[in-house]
C-alpha cells in the first residue's frame, strides 16, 4: 500500500507555508498567507516556488533565483520538519492496524525523498514504512506513474496489488496511469479537484481503510 504524504498522512500546509515564506523573505520577495499556499500544494517544492513567483509577477525563468529559493525552502524544512503541522487524526492507529497484517507500506510523494523522510521521522511515522519514495526529479513527479511502478517493484507486488491512498489529482491520476487501485481521502487539500471520469474509492475517515482491507 502506498500513501501520499502532504494532505494524506500529515497536515503539513503550515510547515510548507513557513518554508516557502522563509525562502521568499530571504530573497526580499512577497510572502503568502496559508490559505493561498494550501492551494499550491501537491506538485512538489519546485512547482510551489514557481507558483509563488508567478503570483507576484516574478519570472520563474530565473534559474539562479529558483535555485536559491529551493535551497532556502529545503533548509527551512530540514530545520523544523514538523514545527507547525500534525499527523491527521486516526492515521497512526491505521498504520499500527495495517502493520499487524502482511501489508508492505510505502510513502509515495512529490516531496523530495530527503525532505519527506525528515517530515515522516519528525512525525514518528517512519518505522511503519518499508519505503519512502520521493520525487527527486521532475520526471518522477505524480501524475507520472513512475514512482508507483518503482514502488510496486521494490515492495514485490504488481501495480494492480498496490493501493494508492492520496488526497489530490496527482495521486489519483498517477494510480490510473500505473494501473493501481486508488483511494481518495476527503481530509486533505485537493479532493474537490479530481477530474470527472475517475472513480476512486472515496474515504472520509482513516479507519475505513483498515476496516475494509482487514475485513
Amino acid at each position: 500500500m502506498a500513501f501520499d504524504l502532504d494532505g494524506t498522512l500529515i497536515d503539513s500546509a503550515a510547515d510548507i507555508g513557513h518554508a516557502v515564506n522563509t525562502a521568499l523573505a530571504a530573497a526580499g520577495l512577497k510572502r503568502f498567507d496559508l490559505a493561498t499556499v494550501r492551494t499550491w500544494i501537491g506538485d512538489g517544492p519546485d512547482a510551489l516556488i514557481a507558483r509563488a513567483l508567478g503570483a507576484q509577477g516574478v519570472s520563474a525563468e530565473d534559474v539562479a533565483l529558483r535555485q536559491s529559493l529551493r535551497a532556502g525552502f529545503d533548509a527551512a524544512t530540514l530545520a523544523a520538519p514538523l514545527a507547525h503541522g500534525q499527523v491527521f487524526p486516526g492515521i497512526a492507529a491505521l498504520l499500527r492496524q495495517l502493520s499487524e497484517r502482511p501489508y508492505p507500506l510505502a510513502v509515495v510523494t512529490n516531496k523530495p525523498t530527503r525532505l519527506a523522510r525528515a517530515v515522516i521521522d519528525a512525525a514518528g511515522l517512519l518505522p511503519w514504512f518499508a519505503l519512502v519514495q520521493g520525487a527527486d526529479s521532475a520526471a518522477q513527479r505524480k501524475p507520472s506513474p513512475a514512482m508507483l511502478q518503482t514502488t510496486a517493484t521494490q515492495l514485490g507486488v504488481t501495480a494492480s496489488q498496490l493501493l494508492m491512498v492520496g488526497d489530490a489529482p496527482p495521486d489519483i491520476l498517477a494510480a490510473s496511469a500505473a494501473g493501481c487501485p486508488a483511494a481518495l481521502v476527503s481530509w486533505g487539500y485537493g479532493a474537490h479537484a479530481v477530474p470527472t471520469g475517475l472513480d476512486p474509492w472515496r474515504v472520509d475517515r482513516p479507519e475505513q481503510i483498515g476496516d475494509r482491507l482487514l475485513a
